[in-house]
């Protein structure tokens, strides 16, 4: 039906539901890129933070899958502003978006530039000197990683956190830009999401490493399983600290 309204126009058409869910409506999905036709996909409870509703209902394999879609624009953003930021560029776009909103609340992360999100990615925090190390999130994971920088300043470790609520988009980005948000010096290089790795490589590079799901989840309320599954600012510190080793 929302493929039927975009190429009727007149209608920026949406669809709404779990993005669990992407699996009963992948076929539309992928029609919608095939035909670059705006459609807006707005999936809510992103990942296992949906919490007691069990493995049954979070998304696991689900956002690198969409990822591999060609022509579809996959949105994860860390907060209310960047948000704003993915229904502006998914309403102005001239082709598909997903938009992958977590069930749980979450702090501002600040001020950002007003193109942060149709750029893909930034930084959200920055280091007084050259970073060590560089910890990549997206969506609710940004949180875990900006408190993870914290653990490392504690140690004496330098910590750039950069926010990537879109690959597409950095991809599309000059060259410049991308090297000016993650460094090709900077080696160490962490990405956390919960989620599947698939395709992270891309961006933490052979020195790297990801913090991701490597199975199902469970059913529990949303801190106890981000700390069983090690979505936790010591466990990424950790993480982080052992790529300098």
């Amino acid at each position: 039906m929302a493929n039927g309204m975009a190429l009727h126009g007149g209608v920026i058409p949406y669809v709404a539901t779990f993005l669990i869910f992407t699996d009963y409506c992948r076929p539309a999905i992928r029609l919608s890129a095939l035909m670059q036709q705006r459609v807006v996909y707005v999936m809510t409870h992103d990942s296992i933070g949906l919490g007691e509703d069990g493995p049954t209902h979070q998304p696991i394999e689900h956002l690198p899958s969409l990822r591999a879609i060609p022509g579809l624009t996959v949105l994860r953003p860390a907060d209310g502003a960047e948000t704003v930021g993915a229904w502006k560029f998914a309403l102005e776009h001239d082709g598909p978006s997903v938009l992958a909103l977590t069930r749980q609340g979450l702090p501002p992360l600040g001020d950002r530039p007003a193109d942060a999100v149709e750029r893909g990615a930034y930084v959200v925090r920055e280091t007084d000197g050259d970073p060590e190390v560089i910890l990549i999130g997206t969506g609710s994971e940004v949180q875990v990683c900006l408190g993870a920088a914290d653990v490392l300043e504690e140690q004496g470790v330098t910590a750039r956190v950069v926010s990537m609520p879109s690959w597409e988009r950095f991809a599309a980005q000059d060259q410049a830009y991308r090297d000016q948000v993650l460094p090709p010096a900077v080696r160490a290089r962490v990405a956390v999401e919960a989620a599947a790795n698939f395709g992270w490589e891309r961006w933490v590079g052979d020195g790297g490493a990801v913090v991701a799901m490597e199975r199902f989840g469970a059913s529990a309320p949303a801190e106890k399983l981000f700390e069983v599954f090690g979505f936790t600012p010591g466990n990424v510190a950790e993480v982080a600290s052992g790529l300098l080793r």
